[in-house]
């Protein structure tokens, strides 16, 4: 093979000696590979994390050009559907969620719907979220968009919680949380109302973010026949996976349930929970009474 091309056998020799792996990046790729076939719809940052707290020293950069070599990296598939109906009677109320600066759990509950593509039929999912952990607080399934599903997701989320009067809660303009039944519900919890202007979906980008992580790591990609077959997954994926394991770059790659742990943890050592504060632009500092006199 060498004479054929005119190679010399020293130099054949030497260059399979220069690509043999050594131990270490074996190690590397085998921690990499086993991550990523392990979370499955994870992203290289991720996957970095995870095989960080197996105590390989591995960057971000190597991580990914490991998983590009390998053919690891996660697909994703962007659609679009409008499932918001804002063309209805009921009062719109104005968007408090962003002026709020949050310090605690139950301050901010962030709500939304989103459909569910089965074998035959649609169905809806209703979800709501604490805003401060990015944990779910509270969901229901079913075939309908009727005002009843958000309630029941409502209803779950206050029996989780018990929140305290002055929560605010923040959704769409969608007529089922506009509606008479659910603006009641809220104000006998003494919840503050809040919504998203219209065509604007980023201003609820909690619950957005959540429906495309259930949708892309969980749904699509699966085929269920039947309600109760992708109830029993979104239950699964919501208490054993999204709550507890799933690392959440904006809680510095914690999980909600570890990141509402570290936090009760050093509320107690340092003091009790700030209140919740208003965050308002200013143009220039207010100055007091005593010194414009």
């Amino acid at each position: 093979m060498c004479q054929l091309a005119q190679v010399s056998r020293a130099s054949f020799y030497r260059s399979w000696q220069q690509a043999e792996p050594d131990e270490a990046e074996m190690a590397i790729r085998d921690a990499v590979q086993r991550a990523a076939i392990g979370y499955r719809r994870y992203g290289y940052r991720r996957i970095t994390v995870v095989v960080q707290r197996e105590g390989v020293a591995v960057g971000a950069k190597r991580v990914l050009q490991i998983m590009r070599e390998d053919n690891l990296l996660a697909i994703r598939s962007r659609k679009f559907v409008v499932t918001t109906d804002s063309d209805h009677p009921f009062l719109v109320y104005p968007n408090l969620a962003a002026c709020l600066h949050l310090t605690d759990i139950n301050q901010l509950w962030v709500a939304d719907i989103t459909y569910l593509r089965l074998l035959r039929e649609f169905v809806f999912l209703a979800v709501v979220l604490d805003a401060f952990s990015r944990k779910v607080v509270g969901w229901a399934l079913s075939r309908s968009m009727q005002s009843k599903l958000p309630l029941a997701a409502l209803n779950r989320a206050i029996e989780e919680r018990h929140p305290a009067p002055g929560l605010v809660h923040h959704s769409d303009q969608g007529a089922q949380y506009a509606c008479a039944d659910y603006i009641h519900r809220l104000e006998e919890q003494q919840m503050l109302v809040s919504m998203s202007r219209a065509g604007r979906p980023w201003e609820n980008a909690r619950c957005e973010s959540f429906i495309k992580t259930l949708k892309y790591e969980e749904i699509d990609g699966r085929v269920f026949a039947t309600l109760e077959e992708v109830e029993r997954n979104v239950e699964h994926f919501i208490a054993r996976v999204y709550n507890t394991t799933r690392l959440h770059s904006a809680l510095g790659y914690l999980s909600p349930a570890e990141f509402e742990k570290q936090h009760a943890c050093g509320r107690q050592q340092q003091f009790a929970s700030l209140p919740l504060a208003l965050s308002f632009q200013r143009h220039k500092e207010i100055e007091s009474d005593a010194q414009q006199d």
